[in-house]
């Protein structure tokens, strides 16, 4: 998620953007195992590609926004045919969702919008009463621990932003599914969101796979996570198909109607890259050219790119934030920045193939892509990443004192820059204590052990523990609960 300007200016501005780390700060050849054996709790996602057990979670109800998803349902795969009239703005959906119950229920309980209406909901066939209060979705059909259903719903109406629990600008308007003022469309839906367009759990350890139909009166397209596996025009409509096959949360899910044209790049890994931009505009605006580069760079401190393709979907915002294959950028000259790319680009690793399991621990997406902000920064300015730390530590305790810690931080301020600055010299005073060897093989390692999985706290500091030797209980507590910023070495 892109951290908008804020009391740092343009520092503060630069929050989701990567950092490069060159000269003596970048190993020249990053660990590449670990042998520390298997985390502790998460299930294993080693499932063939297109088997739904691949999306299979340890649900949970969340720490800080309790009122949103639910850990009875274990979403597996949602297929989302969804047709955008811009001119009514009404969005007209089916949607066909396979979930496994956790424990036996008189009903299925899911996040949605009450501004959509429902015209019919079934469950296995069978039609099933339902009624919405609120953001909660109550489908009237018994659930039995351990079995699986698909429910399909029929709904129609005009999408709006839910009140975001942040006092950050590029929030103002809200999460979920908008509308700017030529009828286009994005979302953005960190901490949540998606239930503004679509019946969901909508909670980060619930990770399903993804099938998209996207229609909209042509020549304008719709885009979302994935793969485009096709691309027609039916009726004077265009409509676009879409497959995700790696699992994802639900604020990592993304659909965007526009007056599109498309770009497609190449890593020189041979990552398949597409920008998605303005028809009338500049075919790669800003530096989203860079991406190629980008993922270059993180691919040579991360290991390879953990997904079968990278986009990027320029929208009329003020914010941006990386989803599961696809960045969402706002317009502005800042999001659209070299160092906005790669902070994004890397939440790919970090956030999208292994996410938090629980909003606490948002500061495990955002602490790390800001170390690598840092990292690339001081790389551009030809200075070493301890003096990049030692600028960004004048303001953090500013941070911290405003917002809290940041794995305790103030649930009404979600995003602010106490999640990404004080992680971030966290990571850099252990890459101080245990070496760079042992360091960058924990950056490579963790996405690489945890693919397509969710992780809290617990099982990521005890596998850090594990994989260096190191005892780090004192360290982490003080960077991640103290009220004040920890001494630095």
């Amino acid at each position: 998620m892109t951290r908008a300007a804020g009391p740092a200016g343009a520092v503060l501005a630069c929050c989701l953007a990567l950092a490069a780390c060159g000269g003596t700060d970048a190993p020249a050849s990053p660990g590449t195992g670990w042998s520390g054996g298997e985390p502790t709790s998460s299930p294993s996602n080693s499932a063939p590609p297109g088997d739904l057990a691949i999306a299979r979670n340890e649900t949970r109800e969340d720490s800080v926004y309790p009122a949103y998803g639910d850990p009875l349902v274990d979403a597996l795969h949602y297929d989302l045919d969804l047709a955008w009239s811009p001119e009514e703005e009404r969005l007209t959906a089916t949607e066909t969702l396979t979930f496994r119950a956790t424990g036996d229920a008189a009903a299925i309980p899911l996040d949605f919008n009450e501004q959509l209406a429902i015209a019919s909901a079934s469950v296995d066939g069978t039609p099933a009463a339902h009624r919405v209060e609120g953001h909660d979705l109550t489908v009237e059909h018994p659930l039995e621990e351990g079995r699986q259903y698909e429910l399909v719903l029929e709904y129609a109406g005009t999408p709006a932003p839910a009140p975001s629990p942040s006092q950050r600008a590029d929030f103002a308007q809200g999460v979920g599914w908008s509308i700017t003022p030529e009828h286009e469309t994005w979302t953005l839906q960190e901490p949540y969101g998606a239930f503004t367009w679509y019946a969901v759990n909508d909670h980060p350890s619930d990770k399903a796979l993804y099938d998209f139909t996207l229609s909209v009166p042509a020549p304008w397209s719709g885009v979302a996570n994935g793969v485009l596996t096709s691309s027609t025009i039916e009726g004077g409509r265009s409509v676009n198909a879409w497959h995700l096959a790696e699992p994802a949360s639900s604020y990592l899910v993304t659909v965007a109607f526009g007056d599109f044209q498309h770009t497609d790049l190449e890593s020189a890994s041979g990552v398949p890259i597409q920008i998605w931009t303005d028809a009338d505009g500049e075919p790669t605006p800003g530096d989203t050219a860079y991406a190629p580069e980008a993922i270059d760079w993180l691919e040579r401190i991360l290991g390879p790119y953990p997904f079968d393709s990278f986009g990027i979907v320029v929208v009329d915002n003020d914010s941006g934030m990386e989803t599961q294959t696809m960045v969402t950028l706002g317009d502005s000259a800042y999001s659209l920045s070299a160092a906005v790319v790669v902070h994004e680009a890397a939440h790919h690793w970090y956030g999208d193939t292994v996410t938090p399991a629980d909003w606490s621990d948002v500061w495990m997406n955002e602490g790390m892509a800001m170390y690598l902000q840092g990292m690339w920064e001081a790389e551009q300015e030809g200075i070493a990443v301890a003096r990049k730390m030692d600028e960004w530590a004048s303001f953090e305790a500013d941070l911290r004192a405003q917002s809290g810690p940041p794995g305790a931080f103030d649930p009404a301020q979600f995003g602010d820059g106490n999640i990404y600055y004080g992680p971030a010299l966290m990571w850099q005073e252990l890459r101080e204590r245990v070496g760079d060897a042992a360091f960058f093989a924990l950056l490579r390692e963790w996405p690489a052990a945890q693919a397509n999985d969710t992780a809290d706290r617990r099982e990521y500091l005890d596998w850090i523990e594990q994989t260096t030797g190191e005892e780090l209980t004192s360290f982490f507590d003080g960077w991640l609960l103290d009220r004040t910023t920890p001494d630095r070495d």
